[in-house]
């Protein structure tokens, strides 16, 4: 694959705490020029953001996030206002907690929820997998399915560690056939993500893709090589 391939299938993120409204321009700017799937910022921004674009890119935001604990009123609330100021996808972070004590209808219920709320935007389904047991994962993978969800999503990167290959590939194996893949947190690489693409991954959530896409000194469309 060609790295401007790749790029269409990047949500080009910035969620940091720090993100100024400058920062989140550029962000759009470049989601723009390299035309990545979305856009994922802060819902504090979407607003902004979506009058921006005006049409352009797709805005996504994150939902109960980093930590995925807020009530599922509060989400849905949150939902409805990233919705109202023009967003849409929306990325929610299950409640961690809840998975661990088995109340696996209770999450199923907040998905399902959520999804309704998105009147059909998109929808993907934050799960950490760092913290999670293989068998808590393929639970998951059978939640979400079940709640219709357009995607199951591996990580916030604000935990412990980001997608890995063998999450992406449990993932692809156990979710439902209409429910896609997305690889987040730490995908630095050209190769890294044309491997998280052929293993079954569809979006990829990344800043770092586009910024060795814009430092690449030749400016070649194909950089999947910078790692040798």
């Amino acid at each position: 694959m060609e790295a401007k391939e790749i790029l269409t299938h990047v949500d080009h993120t910035l969620l940091t705490q720090t993100a100024t409204w400058e920062e989140i321009r550029q962000i759009l700017d470049e989601a723009m020029k390299y035309d990545t799937a979305s856009a994922c910022i802060p819902a504090s921004y979407v607003k902004a953001a979506a009058e921006y674009v005006d049409g352009k890119l797709p805005i996504c935001t994150v939902i109960g996030f980093p930590n995925g604990y807020s009530t599922r009123a509060a989400k849905v609330f949150e939902t409805k206002d990233a919705i109202a100021n023009g967003a849409s996808e929306i990325d929610m972070v299950i409640n961690i907690g809840h998975l661990k004590d088995g109340k696996y209808e209770e999450i199923e219920d907040e998905i399902r929820r959520i999804h309704e709320t998105c009147n059909g935007r998109i929808l993907k389904v934050i799960i950490e997998t760092c913290l999670l047991t293989e068998e808590e994962k393929i639970k998951m993978c059978e939640i979400v399915t079940k709640a219709g969800a357009e995607y199951i999503k591996t990580s916030t990167g604000f935990s412990t560690e980001g997608a890995t290959f063998a999450d992406v590939k449990l993932m692809k194996t156990h979710v439902g056939k209409n429910v896609k893949v997305k690889a987040a947190g730490g995908i630095s690489s050209f190769d890294d993500a044309e491997e998280f693409i052929r293993l079954g991954a569809e979006r990829l959530g990344t800043s770092r893709l586009v910024k060795l896409m814009k430092n690449s000194p030749d400016k070649k469309p194909d950089i999947r090589k910078q790692k040798q």
